[in-house]
């Protein structure tokens, strides 16, 4: 027999928190640096799109870490849950969509630029860094981190412990983002990064990570009971659902929502891979592609 509903949390729950400051501080650089770049009069739409995707991007940030949608992802599974697809899915190909890295780097002062820069190509200490980047930066290692990420965080003990300490939260949060950047950049061109790989290998890039998060998913609706024993503790939650039920709305949420954007890409890809060659290089061309 379930208890009384636990309560809501309301909309003015939001949290002034670190990721809100970085996402403001973010927006402010992304401001300084478009006043600082000349766009040409023929993709001033474009570039008004994509500046509209960058912001939704840090709007759908704060939504996942700082809106009532963290508090009540305290109480129950699934709000985690739609977390882990804004990170996931919605905000980070909608960062590479944006490609605002020109712009966040105009925003600095010019000697910073500079030095910045050398040492990023050059220092010995940021050495590691460009290993790193050799190294996991291309298609085949950014789709084993996204996936070991994603399924590494779902098994119940260490999810359990992301929920008991808010340095493995936030720690488990960067890494969703952080890898799904990864993912989407091999995937959609976001100049000066390349997506290295051709329209067929990129429908078959994001299928595998679809059917990766579907596989979660399944494994989530059909157990027999409640995986995470602190939600499987809680004693009230809002709307009175069970634990098992929370948990199986949870894989409803990965499964349909959280395909939203794989499905999206793949149509986009597999219409680019059929069109005829001509028409498919003009459409890149237009689209800024290579």
């Amino acid at each position: 027999m379930l208890g009384a509903a636990a309560a809501t949390p309301g909309f003015w729950d939001w949290s002034p928190d670190l990721p809100l400051a970085l996402l403001i501080g973010t927006a402010i650089l992304y401001w300084i640096g478009s006043r600082r770049t000349v766009t040409p009069a023929r993709a001033l739409a474009e570039q008004r799109w994509r500046t509209i995707a960058f912001y939704a991007a840090l709007a759908t940030l704060a939504v996942a870490l700082n809106s009532p949608l963290e508090k009540l992802a305290e109480q129950v599974f699934w709000a985690h849950m739609v977390q882990h697809v804004l990170l996931l899915v919605v905000a980070p190909p909608l960062l590479v969509v944006a490609r605002p890295w020109v712009r966040l780097w105009r925003a600095l002062p010019l000697s910073a630029r500079r030095s910045l820069g050398r040492s990023l190509v050059l220092g010995r200490r940021t050495e590691p860094l460009r290993w790193a980047w050799r190294a996991l930066g291309t298609p085949a290692p950014s789709f084993v981190l996204f996936s070991v990420v994603l399924l590494a965080w779902h098994i119940p003990a260490l999810f359990d412990a992301t929920l008991r300490s808010g340095t493995l939260h936030a720690l488990e949060h960067t890494l969703f983002f952080l890898t799904a950047l990864m993912f989407w950049k091999q995937v959609i061109h976001s100049p000066p990064l390349r997506a290295p790989l051709g329209p067929p290998q990129r429908v078959a890039y994001v299928v595998g990570a679809m059917v990766v998060s579907w596989a979660l998913a399944v494994v989530l609706a059909l157990a027999p009971h409640a995986l995470y024993g602190v939600y499987a503790h809680e004693a009230l939650r809002p709307g009175g659902i069970s634990a098992l039920a929370d948990q199986q709305i949870a894989a409803g949420v990965m499964w349909v929502p959280g395909s939203i954007t794989f499905v999206i890409v793949i149509f986009a890809y597999v219409h680019r891979w059929l069109l005829p060659a001509p028409v498919a290089s003009a459409s890149s061309r237009l689209a800024g592609e290579h």
